[in-house]
């Protein structure tokens, strides 16, 4: 029998005080998926969700009674979020689909466990734990574990039907929880639907496929998204460019302790080009923050492989630092990949660190002049106060910031005196 009884977070008392709640005057609650399958590979568990027989408003009425704060978070959908002692427990009603269109399902609340593990994604997501601790699998889920095969419940085709965003979490799953090739039948689901992605809201899209980049080795998924076709159907800038920089990237992560990093990953497979990446950001729905972060990045100019501390500074106030660090760790993981035993390269490698190392200190030096200072010298207000001040500006930068105000407000006054 399997049983997650022993683990720590299973004896956690607030979740025992929830399931006990649920677990009596003929209702029963699980604990459902995702905390049930990290548990059993071994693997931190973070969100606790809950499944019952119980209605919704069921769920609220005791809660209340019990005097445990109850949040409809989603009741329309079936569930309500119980937080006892800060910490929130999704609990959401057994449900079954009524009718689905392949990116929203209606669905009617009900008792059997059975229809509600057959109705959800992948196996290795379908697992229950009971109030003891005892793990139910309903869809054959344990030996996927085991395995650590990401597989569709029943057939591919119609699990993807009814959502097609189950297209990338098919590839998001087996870059967290997969190993060797992927399911033959999903990968073949997959191929053959990947058009009905584009059916999809991009805010979805860009939300499943940010989470795949930003999982700790997205590459075996990457590459099998290329062969069947997916990734171009998403990012159709990776077509023709390659993705070959990502186990490079991973590796450099790991070796140098760098975080994952989703838009850096994006950034390591498309081009850097401005207006595609203004395009790909609109077509995903992008934060504004994360446009901004890419369009940096495609703006900022590649690094020499003999560039200057000081030429770098000078690049860190034209551009910022944000881009330059990405072109840095880009040039860096590349570096590595070719391999440090060619001295040109290594000292390419040994730059890069470097100059990263200083993007991350570095802090803007601020101008001492300013449109008042080329008012008091005498220049009439308009462009010309403009265009003074980005001359002398620019002849400050380039001699990488030495002159003080009292020099430079003497180059102001050479200036006027020639207007």
């Amino acid at each position: 029998m399997t049983s997650v009884a022993g683990e720590a977070w299973f004896s956690d008392p607030a979740l025992g005080q929830v399931l006990s709640l649920l677990n009596n005057e003929g209702g029963e609650a699980r604990v459902a998926g995702g905390a049930v399958r990290n548990s059993l590979m071994g693997l931190a568990v973070a969100d606790i969700d809950i499944a019952t027989t119980l209605p919704p408003q069921g769920v609220v009425e005791r809660a209340k009674a019990a005097d445990i704060k109850a949040v409809p978070t989603g009741i329309e959908h079936g569930t309500v979020t119980l937080v006892i002692g800060g910490k929130p427990f999704e609990v959401t009603t057994l449900r079954r689909d009524v009718a689905t269109d392949g990116r929203r399902a209606e669905v009617a609340f009900g008792t059997d466990w059975q229809t509600d593990a057959e109705r959800r994604d992948l196996t290795i997501n379908a697992l229950y734990a009971t109030q003891d601790g005892t793990v139910i699998d309903l869809v054959n889920g344990l030996p996927d574990i085991e395995s650590r095969t990401v597989r569709f419940i029943g057939d591919a085709a119609t699990r993807i039907d009814e959502d097609h965003l189950r297209i990338l979490r098919f590839f998001r799953f087996f870059a967290l929880y997969g190993r060797g090739r992927p399911d033959a039948e999903g990968l073949k689901a997959c191929a053959r639907a990947k058009d009905k992605l584009g059916r999809l809201s991009a805010e979805r899209v860009w939300s499943e496929t940010k989470k795949l980049l930003a999982a700790p080795d997205p590459g075996r998924a990457l590459l099998w998204m290329r062969q069947a076709g997916v990734l171009t159907e998403i990012l159709p800038e990776t077509e023709k460019w390659g993705i070959d920089a990502v186990p490079g990237l991973i590796e450099a992560e790991k070796a140098f302790g760098w975080q994952p990093d989703a838009l850096l990953r994006l950034a390591a497979i498309v081009p850097p080009d401005r207006e595609r990446l203004k395009a790909l950001a609109e077509r995903l729905r992008l934060s504004k923050a994360e446009a901004a972060v890419l369009d940096g990045w495609a703006a900022a100019p590649e690094i020499a492989p003999k560039l200057a501390e000081t030429a770098f500074d000078r690049l860190l106030y034209r551009n910022g630092p944000k881009g330059l660090s990405m072109r840095l760790r880009l040039a860096l993981a590349s570096a590595r990949a070719r391999g440090l035993g060619d001295a040109d390269v290594l000292a390419f490698a040994g730059l890069c660190q470097r100059l990263l190392a200083r993007a991350e200190k570095w802090q803007k030096p601020t101008f001492p002049l300013t449109g008042a200072d080329v008012l008091a010298a005498g220049v009439s207000a308009g462009p010309a106060v403009g265009t003074i001040l980005e001359r002398i500006e620019e002849e400050w930068v380039g001699g990488n910031f030495h002159d003080d105000r009292a020099r430079l407000l003497a180059r102001l006054k050479a200036l006027a005196g020639e207007g």
